[in-house]
């Protein structure tokens, strides 16, 4: 078995890769829409390695054993050393084998996406961006908006062209110790490895459990100067909160 340990390292891989990538969006979990040719590709690439070196290993091995009975044949008998002592001539490395660990893992369990847990580890940091005109949001209430695209507006729209207007978002709660929740949604460039928490305090409505998603709508409350401290984090007073089903892809592109 050793020797087609290689073999099956490879296509474990693939196979979990293939799993999220072609098979399922679980890949929305971990990276960008945008890179998941590139996943496809890897998963295909090692599941072709993986059946070549099989066949290698089995090739080796017969003329492994063609070789042993054509020294039998010859000598009339056996060769001690390797017979007696079941010498094995692959050379992969045990420890090799604790990568099926993780392929295993990603193929039956696949990971959830990143939570509450992840938003709360970062504080929120706002370089000054600059005070500017937003274009106006689109006619009828309520308006859709991402959680990115509030923030920005509630910080750095000198135009304050949300006053007013009744705004509904999506995302994930999270909650302070003293009892304040957030609609929270995590941002990502490239994977979940680079990913940003941007969140919403809600006001006049009862706090869903952690980690459920749920839609707020709701009006924003200014606080503080334009791209102040002050103004972080937006508010918005709610009027309904509904759960929903987390998305298919739970993270916003910056």
């Amino acid at each position: 078995m050793r020797r087609y340990g290689p073999a099956v390292v490879l296509v474990l891989c693939a196979g979990a890769v293939l799993r999220i990538s072609l098979f399922s969006e679980l890949y929305l979990r971990y990276v960008q829409p945008g890179l998941r040719p590139y996943l496809i590709a890897s998963g295909v690439l090692l599941l072709v390695l993986g059946i070549v070196s099989a066949v290698a290993a089995g090739r080796a091995a017969r003329d492994e054993g063609r070789h042993e009975h054509e020294v039998d044949e010859h000598d009339g008998h056996e060769k001690p050393d390797e017979h007696a002592h079941g010498h094995d001539h692959s050379h992969s490395p045990r420890v090799a084998w604790l990568l099926v660990v993780p392929a295993l893992a990603l193929l039956l369990f696949p990971p959830p996406a990143l939570g509450a847990y992840s938003a709360e580890r970062e504080a929120a940091k706002y370089a000054a961006q600059g005070i500017g005109t937003f274009p106006a949001l689109p006619k009828g209430d309520p308006v859709d908006l991402t959680l990115g695209e509030f923030t920005s507006r509630a910080l750095y729209d000198s135009g304050r062209t949300m006053k007013g207007r009744t705004i509904r978002m999506t995302g994930f709660v999270t909650k302070d110790d003293d009892g304040t929740w957030y609609l929270t949604r995590l941002l990502i460039s490239c994977c979940a490895a680079d990913a940003r928490p941007d969140k919403i305090e809600i006001r006049k409505a009862d706090a869903p459990a952690v980690d459920n998603w749920v839609s707020v709508t709701g009006t924003w409350v200014p606080e503080g100067k334009l791209g102040s401290e002050e103004a972080w984090p937006p508010v918005l007073a709610a009027t309904d909160v509904r759960h929903v089903g987390q998305p298919e892809n739970p993270y916003e592109k910056r």
